[in-house]
């Protein structure tokens, strides 16, 4: 291996941006969708100039090792904010924290055993082989402020938060969800259909309690409004026809305003 001084220090494009292993889970990349396309409203709003960067099952390297994956621990999911999500106009493969120094805001895990991986606070001095536990990495080494452990098959969410050096694991508020405050959003279980499929999925929702949609879950809301609004003009216009012209007390601006076209009462 080469020299790890400071002057050669790997990048995102020098270190493996996969280990070999399968997805555990079919659900882990819809539920991965679900949350990222249902946060990128918000994240547009709290990053207008677009400098944020989420991870799904990628790799954050928070130290060198040989080999190098040993040095990086993989997120079901993950948001850091301020940084770009290209590099050099290439997208990321991993996350390198020596090159960036700002850890991720969140990191979420998908527990797809019985969750002793995601609670494993095994530190480096105790580990065989040169194993961490994952929960102390996200804890003692990258200190992600926020560290979500998912449940599908209890259909619970725990959400730790780093306090001082330590995570706490909060309370949910009286809706059930876990305030992520510098996000402005709440996390928690939402029971319902994604993806032809009825399971708890991880969701988000905003600080008064709605749910955050995805994108498809706004144009249904929006293609049903605008039916409700064509079958509104229409009773509108078809009460108005029954009625002689002189007798019609709408002005053509108020028509107008009501989206109904003059002729279509003729």
């Amino acid at each position: 291996m080469t020299s790890l001084s400071a002057l050669t220090l790997p990048d995102h494009t020098q270190l493996p941006d996969s280990d070999g292993t399968f997805v555990k889970n079919l659900q882990e990349h819809p539920q991965s969708i679900l949350i990222t396309d249902s946060i990128k409203p918000v994240l547009e709003q709290l990053h207008p100039d677009g400098e944020y960067c989420i991870g799904q099952d990628s790799g954050i390297y928070w130290r060198l090792t040989d080999p190098p994956e040993k040095g990086a621990e993989a997120p079901d999911w993950f948001y850091i904010p301020n940084v770009p999500p290209t590099l050099n106009g290439k997208m990321r493969r991993s996350y390198v924290l020596w090159k960036e120094y700002i850890a991720p805001l969140i990191v979420i895990e998908f527990v797809s055993g019985d969750g002793s991986e995601e609670r494993d606070k095994t530190p480096p001095s105790q580990g065989e082989g040169g194993n961490v536990g994952k929960f102390w990495v996200y804890e003692q080494a990258i200190r992600v402020p926020y560290y979500g452990i998912y449940e599908v098959a209890k259909a619970q969410v725990e959400v730790y938060r780093l306090v001082d050096i330590t995570y706490k694991l909060m309370k949910p508020n009286e809706r059930g969800h876990y305030p992520i405050a510098p996000m402005g959003v709440e996390l928690g279980i939402w029971q319902g259909f994604y993806l032809n499929a009825e399971l708890p999925w991880l969701r988000w929702w905003d600080t008064q309690g709605n749910l955050l949609l995805t994108g498809e879950e706004r144009a249904v809301i929006e293609r049903q409004r605008a039916e409700t609004e064509r079958q509104k003009r229409e009773r509108i216009v078809e009460k108005l026809r029954r009625r002689s012209p002189s007798k019609t007390s709408l002005s053509a601006e108020q028509l107008n305003a009501l989206g109904i076209e003059p002729e279509m009462l003729d």
